[in-house]
């Protein structure tokens, strides 16, 4: 589309828009970092134990008290991690991460989880693109994203769980345990456990998302870049059903992982 043209402004034209350019700036400074409260700087938008909550959903969802202890690094590293892994892939526009519109999403233990398999590739193939070989592009790009963090999050779920196995082993030996702190330590190894079965679950989700947008890719229009693909999504599924970490159904509560 040509580029608007605008009249040459003269200087005195310049000096008497200056302040209310100076008043647009600063609403876009305010309103980028406040929330609720017009400027208030928003709390919960980026701190250290902002993926907290992702153990409490865990344990809360499926009836569970969830721990008090603080987040060790590892804990919090591995909540970190996991969270691109659960939130659904191309899930929010790169606006609301500017502009911190950042929610919570619920586990995969409340009734009746809905998962529509065929969200990804509609939205994949009804977005506006340049060519069919900007959708394979963003599919092969998503992909490749989910395969690399793969590996740093189960190392980190490896670390959490080896030490909750020297923790369990504590509990016997620890002196004058009270109550509380053994419900607590109880409670964030099965938030830790959780979270990892959580991951694998949507690990399995992404993949059947995937191959069903990749069908449809090639029936909308063939392109030799549906090889790649393939290749790597067989790489995500092959890593996804082999984890180097296995974590251990809590209470019973194994996940169905087909979506």
């Amino acid at each position: 589309m040509p580029e608007p043209c605008f009249p040459i402004r003269t200087r005195a034209q310049v000096r008497s828009s200056s302040p209310v350019l100076t008043l647009l700036l600063m609403g876009v400074a305010l309103g980028g970092c406040s929330g609720g409260d017009f400027g208030r700087t928003r709390q919960d938008f980026r701190n250290d134990d902002m993926h907290r909550w992702i153990g409490a959903e865990a344990t809360s969802s499926i009836g569970l008290r969830p721990s008090q202890f603080q987040l060790t690094d590892n804990e919090r590293l591995l909540r970190d991690l996991a969270y691109p892994l659960i939130e659904p892939p191309r899930s929010r526009p790169a606006w609301k991460s500017v502009f911190g519109d950042y929610q919570p999403l619920p586990s995969p233990w409340r009734q009746a989880p809905v998962f529509d398999r065929t969200a990804y590739g509609r939205q994949l193939i009804d977005e506006p693109h340049r060519s069919h070989s900007s959708r394979y592009a963003q599919l092969i790009e998503d992909v490749r994203d989910d395969i690399t963090r793969f590996e740093p999050f189960f190392a980190a779920a490896g670390r959490v769980l080896d030490l909750d196995k020297q923790r369990n082993a504590s509990l016997a030996l620890v002196s004058e345990l009270s109550p509380r702190e053994r419900a607590d330590a109880i409670a964030r190894m099965q938030e830790n456990t959780l979270i990892v079965q959580w991951v694998q679950q949507c690990l399995e989700r992404r993949i059947s998302s995937y191959r069903w947008a990749l069908e449809r890719l090639v029936i909308h229009a063939p392109n030799n870049m549906a090889a790649d693909a393939d290749r790597l999504i067989g790489e995500l599924a092959a890593q996804t059903a082999n984890p180097p970490v296995a974590a251990q159904p809590v209470i019973g509560r194994a996940l169905s992982v087909r979506g």
